[in-house]
């Protein structure tokens, strides 16, 4: 059988022949692929955390509601039925800087993430250049070539090259998908965080509003009692001149009336310093901002579904960011466990060369290399395993990081129970206060008709009424107040999807892995249109 020329040249020159060439090849390239699959550094699992099987402060609740385990609602506001609160949280979800600064931070762990995951993909790029050389006949090289033009008596030189390269460094050792994980995860620690910000200022908004109602009937309640004080005042200084009542009477009827003036004093800054603050978290200055004054302003308390403490792990953003923030925090021991193992990178370069542009493009002016790199770093005085160390150590940190915050929410949501309980039982007492208050004045007023009793006791009868109806007032509006806290410690309608989030693994872009109950308002939330 004769032989190919061809064949015989290639086994003459001690060359391997091209069909064994593109075996090994394609051997490598598996092999390759194959060690790409390989992912260094522990897999990740949640820290575990002790979880109460009920809230403490919250037995009471869980009798009294009829569906314990249901969810807010991410409009949760909406529950205190007051247009004008709706609309200053919609203002500041629409206006807020600081939920513009939050979203920002969001989307630089996005881009973070779509930066991570262009590692494992080749790097190619393009180049194209031209120089024209001169030279005299002194001159035995061309600067910058190897090229010889000794003997030449000068001249000009043209080189035009045009050329692509290609480099793609193999992840073996799973580096770069660990590095994916972990900024995955610390774009869904960003997005909680996000969420967080979001819920911080509708709950300031609320917690301010009501402050600033409760401020509303304090001024016009104080605004009472100074005019009767006043007009106890000038009764007592004409008892005093008609030798009826002694100086001591006049100085303590004085102390009244101005221990009124300055706690209205105080009313009026509270209420000034809430409106002020509303305008900042509406994203206004103050100085354009006004709410005008609703004394006869009606406190809502709704009833806030409690759900289990179980569930308090997927409803606060600050333990679900925590939590995401220990997660990525063990991708990154794999990043650093994977320094040790060398470094596959695979490169080529093709081109052509020719002193004009015209014949540029030609077979006999192409050049090409083709090659893999393996590199590994022999010594580093221990930088590879401080780095290890490093990165345990942080994850560490996290995890306790995260079952502190699992603690304090707890206790957050612990200590808002237990306050809205005794408030509830306050202002049941002083409702029976304030009822006992109205017959007390009722007799009294009658007493003066009949002469069996005087103006000036009708008067501090009158007072003691309008404390007690004060008392009362202050006692609904600090209830509400902490409902709102109860609401926000108990993570304000958000939660945290495992499902939504196993999916959204497979696209580093998708935000999906958190959703809110209502998922319609949180993207009016977020000033985007409804579908």
């Amino acid at each position: 059988m004769k032989k190919n020329p061809r064949t015989v040249a290639f086994a003459a020159s001690g060359t391997a022949r091209p069909g064994r060439w593109y075996l090994r090849g394609g051997a490598a390239l598996v092999l390759a692929l194959w060690l790409a699959g390989c992912m260094v550094g522990p897999d990740y699992r949640r820290p575990e955390v002790q979880v109460p099987e009920s809230f403490k402060e919250g037995v009471d609740w869980q009798r009294a509601q009829v569906n314990p385990a249901a969810s807010l609602s991410s409009t949760w506001w909406h529950m205190y039925q007051d247009a004008t609160l709706d609309d200053l949280v919609d203002r500041s979800l629409k206006a807020n800087q600081s939920i513009a600064a939050a979203e920002a931070a969001y989307r630089v762990a996005l881009a973070t993430v779509e930066s991570n995951t262009a590692g494992l993909f080749p790097i190619v790029t393009g180049d194209l250049s031209a120089s024209r050389t001169g030279f005299g006949k002194g001159v035995t090289q061309v600067p910058g070539s190897s090229s010889s033009v000794g003997g030449s008596g000068g001249g000009v030189v043209n080189n035009v090259v045009a050329q692509v390269s290609a480099s793609w460094e193999i992840d073996l050792w799973g580096s770069i998908r660990r590095q994916i994980e972990s900024s995955q995860e610390s774009a869904q620690a960003s997005d909680a965080q996000l969420a967080g910000e979001r819920l911080s200022i509708e709950a300031s908004v609320a917690g301010d509003y009501l402050a600033l109602r409760q401020a509303d009937y304090d001024i016009r309640s104080l605004t009472r009692q100074q005019e009767i004080d006043a007009r106890i005042l000038e009764m007592t200084q004409a008892s005093y001149r008609a030798g009826a009542a002694s100086s001591d009477q006049v100085l303590v009827a004085q102390d009244d009336l101005e221990t009124v003036v300055a706690q209205l004093q105080l009313t009026k800054i509270s209420r000034e310093q809430d409106e002020h603050a509303l305008a900042v978290l509406t994203g206004v200055p103050p100085a354009g901002f006004e709410i005008a004054p609703d004394p006869d302003h009606v406190f809502v308390i709704p009833d806030v579904p409690l759900g289990l403490p179980s569930e308090l792990l997927e409803r606060r953003y600050d333990v679900v960011s925590a939590e995401r923030t220990a997660a990525a925090a063990n991708s990154r021991i794999g990043v650093a466990e994977a320094a040790f193992f060398p470094s596959l990178t695979l490169s080529a370069e093709g081109g052509f060369q020719h002193n004009t542009f015209a014949h540029l493009f030609s077979l006999p002016n192409r050049f090409w290399t083709l090659g893999p790199e393996l590199a590994e770093t022999i010594f580093d005085a221990g930088a590879r395993t401080a780095a290890v160390r490093q990165a345990r150590a942080t994850y560490d940190g996290d995890v306790a990081t995260y079952r502190n915050t699992v603690l304090t929410a707890f206790g957050s949501v612990e200590d808002s129970l237990s306050a809205v309980n005794h408030l509830r039982v306050q202002a049941s007492s002083y409702a029976a206060i304030l009822q006992r208050n109205q017959q007390l004045f009722a007799s009294v007023r009658a007493q003066r008709d009949v002469g069996s009793a005087s103006e000036q006791d009708l008067l501090n009868q009158q007072l003691t009424l309008i404390e007690a109806e004060q008392n009362l007032r202050d006692t609904q509006s600090l209830l509400a107040q902490s409902s709102v806290t109860l609401v926000k410690n108990l993570g304000g309608g958000w939660q945290w999807d495992d499902n939504k989030a196993a999916s959204a693994t497979g696209h580093p872009l998708s935000s999906t892995a958190f959703s809110s109950i209502d998922s319609q308002a949180r993207r009016q939330d977020a000033g985007s249109p409804p579908n």
